[in-house]
């Protein structure tokens, strides 16, 4: 059996859950278990995860709190969080499997290519891919020599639970860039590595915004982020579904 736990966050997700159970039950080799995170949805999402045969933990609002509720509740030491939205590789867990057999390597995350029925966003997708780079390396040097890189929720970050709990997971308050603070507390343990394997992320909030509004959004948000200024970031990020 893998040892790897998904940890799904999951809020209003009707929409997106048909088409991820689907890419999950293809998995080779499958998870040891899947958790649906729910944080209060009004719509048909528990009864779709439940019906694919996940394990359904109820917690409060906030992908911080969602997050730290599903990872202590897993079953196994490799937890993946995957949100509702990104389509995973068919070979997932063998990547997390062999890639945290490296106990130098204390968090990863795959590379996402963001996606729509339409058209795939390029230029937001290699911004992405720099901004792992820049923006450590920008805002906390010191770490980024220690081999800190920054992921977001779109790269199905996985690491180990013991050292997820050890180092106070995520900030449960936190709405927006709680896995950019969770980047940070885990160099501690080792480096933070961009796996160069991708998902497939849903272009929803570009679709809704725009192009240029979206990228303006995550750079602001990104760089109030990098002075201190995390109270209530998430007013400039709205919510999209």
């Amino acid at each position: 059996m893998s040892r790897v736990s998904i940890v799904i966050p999951m809020l209003e997700e009707e929409r997106a859950l048909p088409a991820l159970v689907e890419h999950i039950a293809k998995l080779d080799p499958a998870p040891a278990e899947v958790l649906a995170v729910d944080g209060g949805s009004n719509d048909r999402s528990t009864a779709l995860a439940e019906a694919a045969g996940w394990r359904v933990v109820q917690t409060e609002a906030g992908r911080g709190r969602q997050i730290n509720a599903g990872v202590a509740a897993a079953r196994e030491d490799f937890v993946v969080v995957l949100h509702a939205d990104t389509v995973p590789p068919v070979d997932m867990v063998a990547v997390i499997a062999r890639t945290l057999s490296d106990s130098r390597i204390s968090l990863a995350g795959f590379t996402p290519v963001l996606r729509g029925p339409e058209k795939t966003r390029w230029g937001t997708t290699a911004h992405n891919f720099a901004k792992t780079w820049y923006a450590p390396l920008l805002f906390r040097p010191h770490l980024f020599v220690k081999g800190c890189r920054l992921l977001f929720g779109d790269h199905a970050m996985f690491f180990r639970q013991t050292q997820f709990l050890e180092c106070g997971g995520c900030d449960p308050e936190a709405k927006v860039m709680e896995e950019a603070d969770l980047c940070i507390r885990m160099t501690r343990f080792g480096r933070v590595k961009l796996v160069l394997r991708t998902v497939e992320t849903s272009d929803r909030r570009i679709a809704e915004w725009g192009a240029l509004k979206a990228n303006w959004i995550y750079l602001k948000v990104g760089f109030l982020w990098g002075i201190g200024a995390k109270k209530r970031l998430e007013r400039y990020y709205p919510d999209v579904r």
